[in-house]
């Protein structure tokens, strides 16, 4: 699995807290070894970000992110708290 990185979602994540941070490297671990384990709460998205997942970081902090070649290619395009994605 290769892991790629928007942008956009690069800018975000030098914004968030340190503690967001952290959170978002030991989510990614566990996202590369089972994306579907249930803490993750990873799941599709419509709408603005239509063919789109969503996987949580914090309560309420979540990264967004697209699969490509069969999940081979995971690209996050954004991550921030539900408000900031959500509008």
């Amino acid at each position: 699995m290769e892991i790629k990185y928007s942008r956009q979602f690069i800018k975000e994540f030098k914004k968030c807290p340190v503690k967001i941070k952290s959170n978002f490297k030991k989510r990614l671990e566990f996202f590369i070894n089972d994306k579907y384990l249930p803490i993750l709460n990873n799941h599709p998205l419509n709408g603005e970000y239509d063919n789109c997942r969503s996987i949580n970081i914090t309560g309420d902090w979540r990264a967004i992110f697209r699969e490509a070649d069969n999940g081979e290619i995971i690209y996050f395009h954004a991550i921030g708290t539900h408000s900031q994605l959500y509008p």
